[in-house]
């Protein structure tokens, strides 16, 4: 279609638009054209799969890489936000050429590394040097699945939700490991090696934070444990927890300052030191797609998901109101307007849940960026110390401390 007609358009819509308002709100409106728009769409795509008649299990994985693609483009602009965030951090620009202030860098980072030479190692085994990427990468984004970006979007919505989290993050080590002893390198089996231990002590740290989650929730389900954090987020009940749980995470993910498994200083690049181009973007897009998985999983189990703050819910004005004040009943019909307008309307559920999760998915990803700028490498020792003797006799002690106090506060709840 011709620029200048499609514009033509948009402004008669526009001025339709304008024309209706004196009879009804602009807002309902807007939100009937956007629900307008959005069935078109669907009935496009609908006569698109009828048309060319293929079959379900192809249309679904290609849905899949519709839900995957959005997640590669945030972790692209993760990369530009890392550099430019160090960049203020440290008084200097960061990238500010490629794109508006420097936003299409990592494109063509992603570019010029696809473009290089692909170099393998000689005495390398190749079968294993290539699959160790792959493998890491693909787990890294295959924990998405299960990720609730609102009321019913998650590609995988099931029960088990947390235990597939943790099974798909621990088969993403064995890549690791697979490409460290491929290689034939002492300083990438090194790599290898500490990075294996690091994940595997670190994901007890993790594993342990979410079974204090899920004894708080009493549910395996994602959506589940956040629609239980409507009224209060768990991040104020279990501060330490939090805590805690965003240490490992930056284990987990080899960032600074626990990034051991790739000391520039000492084993050159680790685990991936004789790796380039492909293979080379393959474990930078993982790295930076478990940044942001930990970043959404942080969200999700403490900071209540895709809701909106709960000092903004309704319910707790409502109950604020009703002990101040006592007047509930002239609070009833404002918060069944509220819900009219979230609730009902998928158009504006659907971007407010994503608005408020992506905000909630930053402020952790800045935390991440920030504990990079700020603090130095720990040595080895210390780290794997701090793990087995300080953090998880924590948690283990949270774990029998946790019960107890659900417990009291059930039996107290039942005498009144």
């Amino acid at each position: 279609m011709n620029i200048e007609l499609y514009l033509n358009f948009i402004d008669i819509k526009i001025k339709q638009i304008i024309d209706k308002s004196n009879n009804k709100d602009i807002i309902d409106i807007l939100i009937e054209y956007l629900n307008k728009i959005i069935n078109e769409i669907y009935s496009i795509i609908y006569s698109i799969y009828d048309l060319i008649n293929i079959s379900p299990t192809i249309f679904s994985i290609i849905y899949d890489l519709f839900m995957i693609l959005p997640v590669l483009i945030a972790v692209a602009f993760v990369t530009v936000a890392e550099r430019k965030a160090m960049g203020s951090m440290q008084r200097r620009l960061g990238p500010n050429i490629t794109g508006v202030w420097g936003t299409l860098q990592a494109f063509a980072d992603a570019l010029k590394l696809i473009l290089k030479e692909n170099v393998s190692p000689t005495q390398a085994n190749l079968i294993f040097f290539w699959f160790g990427p792959v493998i890491t990468l693909v787990f890294s984004l295959l924990g998405f699945s299960v990720i609730p970006f609102g009321p019913g979007l998650a590609v995988l919505d099931f029960s088990l939700g947390i235990l597939y989290l943790l099974a798909v993050s621990s088969v993403a080590t064995y890549g690791i490991l697979m490409a460290g002893w491929s290689a034939n390198s002492k300083y990438a089996f090194l790599g290898a090696l500490r990075s294996t231990a690091q994940l595997i002590s670190y994901e007890l740290i993790l594993s342990s934070a979410i079974l204090l989650v899920i004894l708080f929730s009493g549910s395996l389900n994602l959506t589940e444990i956040i629609e239980d954090q409507i009224h209060t987020w768990y991040v104020m009940p279990m501060i330490p927890i939090f805590i805690i749980f965003l240490i490992g995470a930056l284990a987990e993910t080899n960032r600074s300052p626990m990034d051991l498994a790739e000391a520039e200083s000492e084993l050159v690049s680790g685990f991936f030191t004789e790796h380039s181009s492909v293979p080379f973007v393959s474990f930078f897009l993982a790295e930076y797609g478990s940044i942001l998985l930990m970043s959404i999983i942080t969200t999700v189990l403490f900071l209540g998901g895709y809701n909106l703050p709960f000092f903004l819910s309704f319910k707790f004005i409502n109950d604020l109101i009703w002990i101040l004040f006592n007047e509930i009943n002239s609070m009833r019909v404002v918060q069944e307007q509220f819900s009219y307008f979230i609730e009902y309307n998928p158009v504006v559920s659907g971007m407010l849940n994503g608005f408020v999760l992506g905000t909630k998915t930053c402020f952790i990803v800045f935390c991440f960026i920030w504990v990079r700028a700020s603090m130095p490498r720990i040595r080895y020792d210390q780290l794997m110390q701090f793990c087995w003797t300080v953090l998880l006799p924590i948690l283990f002690a949270f774990i029998f401390l946790f019960p107890c106090i659900l417990y009291s506060f059930d039996s107290l709840a039942v005498s009144f």
